[in-house]
């Protein structure tokens, strides 16, 4: 059951992201077909392909090799603080950027690349991360969900594929995944328009991420 709730999380997230977005995938899909990399769908699709690199090398590298060292009440609680720092921190830049360059995108994906390691929000981390390198907001909402859609559709086939054994052996009915799907989609499309509207006060997650890394640090002392 573990397995199964997350693809139905990941497929749900996945779902709701290629529908909250679906104005710029239709633009990207649009100028593919005319091979038109140098017009505003064509330069991200490329920026996303760039900063999908990192996050592959990163997320395979921690997944399959390096998985043990995070695991542990001490790894989530510093990286909730890690996640905290970064998040405060973005207020703080001096600078605003329109685009996202390849540079940033590269930077993007390795911030992405590392949110699989637990306590380290995805978004929080590659929005952050945008701010950090002055990109505007919107801009950094945009392109950290658009860098998603390969992350995740990666991570879901992984996941299937390796898992594929036991997956297949869990009886639970088609109607029950659709429901769950559809649970996690509206979650998510929940999620989505909030973060859209409070962009502007992003940095108040900083004090979230702080509480939940002191509060661990506290409860691994304690107990």
């Amino acid at each position: 059951l573990p397995l199964v709730f997350d693809i139905i999380l990941h497929v749900g997230t996945l779902a709701v992201t290629v529908f909250f977005f679906r104005a710029e995938l239709k633009k990207i899909l649009s100028d593919i077909i005319k091979s038109n990399f140098k017009s505003e769908g064509g330069t991200i699709l490329l920026r996303i392909i760039v900063g999908s690199i990192p996050t592959a090398i990163i997320g395979i590298a921690i997944t399959f090799f390096l998985e043990e060292i995070f695991r542990g009440v001490a790894s989530l609680a510093v990286s909730f603080l890690i996640s905290s720092f970064l998040i405060y921190i973005s207020k703080l830049r001096t600078q605003v950027k329109d685009i996202v360059d390849y540079k940033s995108a590269v930077i993007i994906g390795l911030a992405q690349g590392f949110s699989i390691i637990p306590g380290l929000s995805r978004s929080g981390l590659t929005i952050s991360v945008a701010l950090i390198l002055g990109i505007k907001r919107e801009e950094a909402f945009k392109f950290s969900f658009l860098l998603s859609i390969p992350a995740i559709s990666g991570a879901l086939i992984v996941m299937v594929c390796s898992q594929f054994t036991v997956f297949s052996s869990v009886n639970l009915e088609w109607i029950d995944l659709l429901i769950g799907v559809f649970i996690a989609m509206c979650l998510g499309y929940i999620s989505l328009r909030i973060l859209r509207r409070i962009l502007h006060k992003f940095h108040v997650f900083a004090f979230y991420s702080l509480f939940l890394g002191l509060l661990l640090i506290a409860a691994s002392v304690l107990i």
